[in-house]
This record gives structure tokens, sequence and C-alpha cells, in this order.
């Protein structure tokens, strides 16, 4: 016991201290996407040539970048001859409405939490079930780390359970192929009312990069309402608990 002991104490403190301060991130980290509108040229299509989900359209004259399609692969970073695009190390990504992970030019103010009370009810204690709709395991595995040591979800009241009804919101990974669309809806509708709806990654907010499979729903939008959706492929777990302390209003 001697020996664990003294172990434990030349470990020292390893839970990180964010939201406190801010976290350090790995030097290869790719956060949210930035462009600069003054250097796009408006007849160029490199960027949305290389890529590979579409993420990357024409709006008004300008191009426009879906974070919900958005492998985070940095081709059109690469692609882009004028350097419009870049991939920063800003890790809160998490939006209120889909519509707020699109980048665009003069885009409208981002929705805020819903006014419902929803998110000072849970500020206290927020249970979440997750459902892995098909997912290829990144996502899951991300948010696995947030029960580790190094960032201790518990501390903040959110736990993970096992059953949709011990639980306040409900976490979805994953593409939704058609074999998982009816475990999604019977997880949903035994959840207790109010509760949230989260998505992480793209596979759940969009089914990309399978989004041209005739067996994908395209996401789980198309099957159950969504309160906050949470971008990457994988999110980064900071990303994840970013995402999670809005929603119980503690970020």
């Amino acid at each position: 016991m001697l020996k664990e002991l003294i172990v434990r104490f030349r470990q020292g403190h390893r839970t990180i201290s964010y939201p406190i301060s801010e976290p350090t991130l790995p030097d290869r980290y790719c956060g949210r996407p930035a462009i600069e509108w003054s250097k796009c040229d408006g007849g160029c299509s490199a960027c949305m040539e290389a890529c590979p989900t579409n993420a990357i359209t024409r709006c008004d004259g300008a191009i426009a970048l879906d974070m919900g399609k958005c492998l985070f692969c940095r081709a059109c970073e690469a692609a882009c001859p004028n350097k419009a695009i870049a991939f920063t190390r800003e890790h809160r990504l998490a939006a209120w409405a889909r519509t707020d992970l699109v980048l665009r030019r003069n885009a409208a103010p981002h929705a805020t939490a819903p006014a419902d009370g929803r998110v000072k009810l849970f500020h206290s204690s927020f249970k979440i079930r997750e459902v892995s709709a098909g997912g290829c395991n990144a996502c899951e595995a991300d948010i696995n780390v947030l029960g580790t040591i190094g960032f201790d979800l518990g501390r903040f009241g959110i736990q993970v359970v096992a059953s949709p009804r011990h639980a306040d919101g409900l976490m979805i990974t994953g593409p939704v192929p058609d074999n998982m669309k009816l475990a999604l809806e019977k997880t949903y509708a035994a959840l207790p009312r109010p509760a949230f709806v989260v998505v992480v990654g793209t596979c759940a907010i969009s089914g990309e990069p399978f989004g041209d499979c005739s067996q994908n729903c395209r996401g789980a939008g198309e099957i159950v309402p969504v309160d906050m959706w949470i971008p990457g492929c994988p999110p980064h777990p900071l990303t994840i608990l970013d995402g999670l302390l809005k929603l119980t209003g503690k970020a």
C-alpha cells in the first residue's frame, strides 16, 4: 500500500483544469476552419473539387463550408491556391442549430440555448445514454476518454448511463443505417421528458462520408429532434466536453 501511495504522490494531479484554463492541444490538432473571404476567388473551384464529401459549395458568389459534412482532412486547405481556407486550433465547435455549422459570408447570428428551462434543470446533474448507430468507434472512443482521470466527466455532474429510462439526454454517434433506425426511435421514446438530444461526429450529423448510400438515413436529425450538434471526424474529447458543458450551462 505504501508503494501505491508513493507512486500516486509522484504522479501528482492528472485531471486537466479545463474549462477554468485553456487546454493544451496536440501539435497536429485540426480545429474550426476559417475562411478569408477577401482571398477567395469567386471563379476558383479547387477546394470544392478536393473535398471528398461535398462540404464546400458556392453561396451568393462565395464559398460556404459545412462543418456538419467536413471530415477535417485539410484537403481543401492544401488545394486552395490563395490560402483562403485554414484550419485553426479552436476546439469549441458545438452548435445549438444545424445551420450554425455552415460557414458562409454574412452569416446570421448563431442560435442560443433554448429558453424552455432545460439547461437550468440539468445544471447540477445530467445523465446521458449513448447510442452507437453504425459508427466506426472513433467518436465512441473519444466519448469514453471523457470518463478517464484526465478529463473526469463526473466532476461536472455528467454521467453516461446504461439505460435510456435513467437518462436525461441521448447522445448519438454513427451514420444511422436503416437497421439502426428502429432501435434509435425506441431509445428516444424511452427517454423521460424533458430531454436533450446530442449528435456527435460528421456521420451522425449528415451521414457523410456515407451520404450517398441507399441504406443510410443521412444523419440522426432525420429520425429524432436534435438539440445540439458537435462536428468532427471524430471530434476531439475537448470538443465533446465543451458541447456537454454548454448543454448544462457550465461552459
